[in-house]
């Protein structure tokens, strides 16, 4: 005999509530849907890199940004092949660096396996294809999939996570396991991209944080004196100077020489430094 779910069973949502809100919401970003640049593409590329830049950065601080990115590298081949500096530099301003990184090893992946097959670059159509590029995680290969391809896939990020949770009247505490399948229960099939986006935005403009009390699962910490602060700092200086020495790094951050060789060696193991002994220069 199946078992009848019970009425505080967080998978188990009546049809007749998902289809209005399908029709609540996806009425609702018609009309106040915001215009992001991410959004007149279905570039693999450009969404990806969009993808990589919002990752804990609000939106009005990427759009610049991905514009200045995409016209000096609008194309795989051309990530693949940028010095590393070069693309710290214009990924300024984002914070969060290694992700920079990770984008660039991403596209190198791709450009290589293409060349290997004999074919141009092109990002994986498959969610496990991309989930082995570097950098790429579960969301990320499902936002991919969505926004370039429209998937009938679920990406369950902070803005979607708090929409599902006030509208369906799921427990705030609800786990990402149980969230991933009731907003893969929820999917208005073959509207992947504008339910999405609808869902963002909604997230973002109405059912903010403030409005729901439902808070992040996660809280950035202060960021100013900071050790990451510290870090983007040392970055910085050999990014405007170029190559320094371990004491004048100490001297510029105002912290001890073995301060700064800590955060030296940080930085070096997120691939984004290198130590010559005393000296530090971008990897």
């Amino acid at each position: 005999m199946a078992r009848r779910p019970a009425p505080h069973d967080p998978l188990h949502i009546a049809a007749a509530t998902v289809a209005e809100l399908h029709e609540r919401l996806l009425g609702w970003y018609a009309v106040n849907g915001r215009d992001l640049p991410w959004r007149r593409t279905t570039d693999p590329y450009a969404v990806l890199v969009s993808e990589v830049m919002l990752q804990q950065t609000q939106a009005p601080r990427v759009i610049p940004r991905f514009a200045a990115f995409l016209a000096a590298y609008p194309r795989l081949e051309n990530l693949a092949e940028a010095p590393l500096d070069d693309v710290l530099r214009l990924w300024k301003g984002l914070g969060y660096n290694t992700r920079a990184r990770r984008l660039r090893d991403c596209a190198a992946a791709v450009v290589s396996a293409g060349a290997a097959a004999g074919g141009p670059a092109a990002l994986p159509r498959s969610f496990e294809g991309l989930r082995k590029l570097p950098g790429i995680g579960p969301y990320t290969a499902r936002a991919v999939l969505i926004f370039a391809h429209n998937d009938d896939l679920a990406a369950v990020d902070a803005n979607v996570r708090r929409v599902l949770t006030h509208e369906l009247g799921l427990p705030a505490d609800l786990g990402d396991r149980e969230l991933q399948k009731v907003a893969e229960a929820a999917l208005p099939r073959g509207r992947s991209r504008d339910w999405h986006n609808a869902l963002m935005d909604y997230g973002a403009l109405v059912l903010t944080a403030r409005a729901t009390g439902i808070a992040p699962r996660t809280r950035q910490s202060a960021f100013e004196g900071s050790r990451r602060w510290y870090r983007s700092r040392l970055l910085q200086a050999l990014l405007d100077g170029g190559p320094r020495r371990l004491d004048e790094l100490a001297v510029t951050l105002d912290v001890t020489p073995a301060v700064a060789a800590e955060l030296a060696d940080l930085l070096a193991g997120d691939g984004l430094v290198r130590r010559d002994g005393d000296w530090v220069r971008v990897a």
